[in-house]
């Protein structure tokens, strides 16, 4: 099956849900958790956005089912997880590397806050 490579930039949900799988295989409440997690609750994906991102990320081989299961004893059997993919993990290397020079530039704008630039 070909993949429709993917655009750049990715969206927002897209980002999340790939910086959430360079992690751990996760399924999709997983995903949704650990996006509140790594955001500190600003970002928060109910099931339409991450269902129909995954659908999408899938079909531009960002993403795959994951074949491995945490542990089938302790696990629901209809969890569906996903893995990123070589494609996903250079497509988020990519944003990353845009999102550092889109700081850097900003870190140069005199009208913003100092530290703007360092501020994590």
């Amino acid at each position: 099956m070909k993949h429709k490579p993917a655009k750049a930039p990715l969206t927002p949900a897209v980002l999340h849900i790939l910086l959430t799988l360079s992690v751990k295989d996760r399924h999709g409440y997983g995903i949704m958790k650990q996006v509140e997690v790594d955001s500190q609750e600003k970002v928060k994906m109910g099931p339409g956005t991450l269902y129909g991102s995954l659908s999408r990320m899938i079909k531009s081989g960002l993403v795959r089912e994951s074949d491995t299961r945490k542990d089938p004893a302790m696990d629901d059997q209809r969890r569906i997880y996903y893995t990123i993919t070589a494609t996903g993990q250079k497509a988020l290397e990519a944003e990353l590397k845009r999102y550092r020079k889109v700081i850097a530039i900003a870190g140069h704008i005199p009208l913003l806050p100092d530290g703007f630039a360092n501020d994590r």
